[in-house]
């Protein structure tokens, strides 16, 4: 039977609103272990089966982590600001800093997995870059992590004839990054584009971004371009849905 906006919400509902209230004031803080299954049994005098779904919102929403034979841990994992227009200005990584400077901060975050090569152009690819179809472009993956969890996947691409044998195509670009050395190649991003799409993690991603049962990613999809309007890279990057904040500012 359905129910009318009037019903109380489902009792596993309630359940799980008291313990995220738990969390969020303070009561459960990070690591500590949350109220099983039988313990919610005898507190709430509920069925197996209604702490289970309780503990299973929790879980799905990333704020809470089951571990095999031990317990259901909190995870309390403050998100990550991403800021759009000013992790991308000139003023950063023409100073040598690193995108990620403007996001993390004083937090302690490494770029790890890092895999450089060089491939044909995907036909997506080839019509960002406004490249031949199956022109040979360099490919640059690489994994972020932040306080030690992975976060982001990120995978740049870039016109083999202008990078080819330059710091790009090293490990280590050096300060500043991709677009310092694109500034010194004379090709200096002006302008970027973005796409966001969400969708729920392929298998292979949810083991790389370690993500928790029911977490959905981020796509965000990034071309730079020059001043004359020149694509220099596409940058497709998937972050954890649950660990980042998007800022967006524009003037009215």
């Amino acid at each position: 039977m359905p129910t009318s906006d009037n019903d109380p919400p489902p009792v596993y509902r309630e359940i799980a609103e008291e313990l995220r209230a738990a969390i969020t004031s303070g009561r459960l803080s990070d690591g500590d272990r949350v109220p099983g299954e039988n313990d919610l049994m005898k507190r709430y005098g509920v069925a197996r089966a209604t702490a289970r779904q309780a503990l299973s919102v929790l879980i799905n929403e990333g704020i809470v982590v089951p571990i095999r034979g031990s317990g259901v841990y909190v995870r309390a994992f403050r998100p990550l600001r991403r800021h759009g227009p000013k992790r991308l200005s000139r003023e950063l990584w023409g100073d040598g800093r690193a995108i990620w400077q403007a996001d993390a901060g004083d937090r302690p975050f490494e770029t790890d997995s890092v895999e450089i090569d060089e491939v044909p152009a995907q036909p997506h690819v080839a019509r960002a870059l406004s490249l031949p179809d199956q022109a040979p472009v360099l490919r640059r993956r690489r994994r972020y992590r932040l306080d030690e969890r992975p976060m982001q996947l990120a995978t740049s691409y870039l016109p083999r004839e202008l990078v080819h044998g330059t710091a790009i195509a090293e490990v280590d670009t050096g300060p500043g990054g991709i677009y310092a050395r694109l500034a010194e190649l004379g090709h200096a991003p002006a302008h970027f584009t973005e796409e966001i799409r969400v969708r729920m993690p392929t298998p292979a991603e949810i083991e790389a971004l370690s993500l928790s049962a029911g977490t959905p990613v981020l796509d965000v999809l990034r071309t730079a371009l020059t001043d004359d309007r020149v694509a220099v890279e596409l940058n497709e990057m998937t972050l954890d849905g649950s660990a980042y904040v998007l800022q967006y500012d524009f003037e009215a």
